[in-house]
């Protein structure tokens, strides 16, 4: 097995928890930038260990730190709630349940003024790693371990070819490409990892078409 010096010794981070605390505030990061808006209110429901023993190893402030941008180590994180109150962000937390997932998981949910919401179910499965599992109730696979493109687009021919060809046009290779629907002709999501950075200009570009509706790189 090959082991990096990361997962030996875990993230650099604002303790104490590598799982409970790192691992929720990037959870936190990552869905923000999936959100891709800003939002007034987000609430929090919390599965399994989260539940039990989120407060305590200060789950709750990392993950609502994670979705205002403050990283795993940064010194805000045990502050969270009073930032949040001062900017307004209304939040919430809530014990809930979810059918075979991990026991680190959290529901996200964003609300912005213009009405819209995101729903993303997210595990914090170790070691500050974390995967993202649902958005807006279709099954998702994002590690945020290399760069990643989400497009939420029209479930229609030609759509995928779209956005190849211009990642092809720009030079930058496709590791893995997942594309997930919950019916034919319906709304898909389509989640590109790529060896190199994704520049801005992609999203630029990419909204640009009608058929594909939210983009949102993942740089990290």
């Amino acid at each position: 097995m090959n082991l990096s010096i990361f997962d030996i010794i875990g993230p650099v981070m604002i303790g104490p928890s590598s799982s409970h605390t790192a691992g929720a505030a990037r959870l936190g990061s990552v869905a923000a930038k999936i959100h891709s808006a800003p939002f007034t209110k987000v609430r929090f429901g919390l599965c399994g260990s989260f539940s039990k023993t989120g407060i305590g190893h200060g789950t709750q402030k990392a993950l609502l730190g994670g979705v205002m941008g403050f990283n795993q180590d940064d010194e805000r994180l045990p502050n969270s709630f009073n930032i949040a109150d001062d900017i307004s962000i209304k939040y919430e937390f809530y014990d809930t349940n979810l059918p075979d997932v991990h026991e680190n998981t959290v529901i996200i949910e964003f609300f912005s003024d213009d009405n819209k919401s995101t729903r993303i179910v997210g595990s914090s499965i170790g070691g500050g790693s974390i995967l993202i599992t649902e958005i807006n109730g279709m099954d998702i696979d994002i590690s945020a371990n290399s760069p990643t493109l989400i497009i939420e687009q029209d479930d229609e021919p030609g759509v995928a070819g779209i956005v190849t060809s211009l990642l092809a046009a720009k030079n930058i290779n496709i590791g893995i490409m997942r594309i997930s629907r919950n019916s034919r002709g319906g709304t898909a999501y389509c989640v590109i990892e790529t060896d190199t950075p994704i520049p801005d200009d992609v999203k630029t570009a990419l909204c640009e078409n009608d058929s594909l509706h939210r983009v949102c790189i993942l740089n990290l």
